[in-house]
């Protein structure tokens, strides 16, 4: 049950030292596990500015840059699927060193990629680092939680993975400007910083409970409580709908950059993808006191005019439509996940974190993969341009869905949910207990 903290005593006196350093230390953990976050997505991300430079030095098609990256998405959820509860089971530090570790392997076979097989078996790898690390990385923060500041790890679990691809495909689309060796530095420099993370997790306190359970924890499965489940029904066909979007910029943004502007600047086609993911962690960070069911039915509703705006890009209204469009589905993107993050996971217990985490992160990147999958496929027989119309009519008539779900009185909202409502609206009457970090 989810209950207002009543407002710390004043001291009249110091702090006990042990108090200030098991303070500190606990702070230091919540930044390294947020970093963690943001440095996988930011990986994530980094390839997505290159994938111009892999076609023509290559020729790979549309369809082959989306086989690239859904091998990525589709690997990540089998390794969800699988390893989502083994921290629960195992503890967080280990789970999150070996997906470390393995990321950073992920990323040395990366910067040696010769073509499009190379590609796929070094984005498979950091799918399975990825989708290991996620919920571990998660449910640590959860963990971690401040009891004065309730809301803050739910906030830095919807920010952190947004800002990390923002800065992943910034920085990927500055080395492609400014590096020598773009294909490789960026990797390389990702790969140092897990094997810098993974040293640091081993200094950290350990914050699950180990338990028998592991090998069986493995069997693919779905688990989601049913305090949870409500909720993530309520708001599902919204994830699926703004992480369909994200796919699509993802995956085919930098192509339809070249399409809607031949002659624009190879960083066009990756700011693209960043525009997106801005606007995405501004919106995270603007509605974070902005009641769950209301942040996903705003974004839910911005998903229709950002379509629009992107197929106006391609009727003459070239790249500020396109541009346009980016941002506002990085607006709806945002404020969905936003939403459905702080619905699922209000008030779960210890146990219960990194199994939903695991179910909610599994609907994202079906949501994001399998679409992004058939667009590429429609582009080699029809056209960007055509796919891009037919991709834009799925997603809008998928927000519609979202919003009669959201409309709906009552629908998921459980006990829990009733409590964190509460103490969303205490905290907005006493401002010492802001869920800010």
């Amino acid at each position: 049950m989810c209950t207002v903290t009543p407002r710390a005593p004043a001291h009249s006196g110091p702090s006990h030292p042990g108090t200030r350093t098991r303070t500190a230390r606990r702070a230091a953990s919540f930044a390294l596990d947020a970093s963690i976050l943001a440095a996988l997505l930011a990986a994530s991300s980094a390839p997505t500015p290159l994938y111009p430079r892999y076609q023509d030095a290559w020729g790979l098609s549309a369809l082959t840059i989306t086989v690239v990256f859904s091998a990525y998405a589709l690997t990540l959820l089998l390794a969800l699927l699988t390893t989502g509860a083994l921290s629960d089971h195992l503890g967080r530090r280990p789970v999150l060193v070996g997906a470390l570790l393995l990321a950073a392997a992920a990323m040395a076979l990366l910067a040696s990629a010769d073509g499009a097989g190379a590609l796929i078996g070094a984005r498979i790898l950091q799918g399975a680092a990825t989708g290991a690390a996620t919920s571990a990385a998660g449910a640590a923060l959860l963990d971690l939680q401040d009891p004065l500041r309730p809301g803050r790890a739910l906030l830095t679990n919807s920010i952190a993975p947004v800002a990390g691809m923002a800065a992943g495909v910034l920085a990927s689309t500055l080395l492609v400007r400014f590096a020598p060796a773009p294909t490789v530095t960026v990797y390389v420099l990702l790969a140092v910083l897990f094997a810098a993370q993974a040293v640091a997790v081993t200094f950290t306190a350990e914050t699950a409970r180990a338990h028998a359970g592991a090998l069986r924890s493995l069997r693919p499965r779905l688990a989601v409580p049913s305090s949870a489940r409500g909720a993530l029904l309520t708001v599902g066909t919204a994830v699926v709908a703004v992480w369909a979007l994200g796919g699509f910029y993802s995956s085919l943004g930098p192509a339809l950059v070249r399409l809607v502007a031949p002659g624009a600047p190879p960083a066009a086609g990756g700011l693209v993808f960043f525009a997106l993911t801005a606007a995405a962690t501004l919106t995270v960070w603007a509605l974070r006191r902005t009641a769950p069911r209301a942040a996903a039915t705003g974004g839910s509703l911005a998903v229709v005019p950002s379509a629009v705006l992107s197929l106006l890009g391609l009727h003459g209204f070239g790249l500020p439509a396109v541009y346009g469009g980016a941002a506002l589905a990085g607006v709806a993107f945002g404020a969905v996940s936003q939403g459905a993050l702080r619905m699922t996971l209000a008030s779960l217990e210890k146990q219960d974190r990194a199994a939903t985490l695991a179910a909610y992160y599994v609907l994202s990147y079906l949501s994001m993969s399998l679409p992004a999958i058939a667009a590429g496929a429609a582009t080699q027989h029809y056209g960007l341009g055509t796919t891009a119309h037919g991709y834009a009519l799925a997603v809008a008539l998928l927000a519609a869905a979202a919003l009669a779900a959201l409309a709906l009185p009552g629908r998921g909202t459980s006990h829990r949910t009733h409590h964190a409502h509460s103490a969303h609206h205490a905290h907005h009457i006493h401002p010492a207990h802001h869920d800010l970090p």
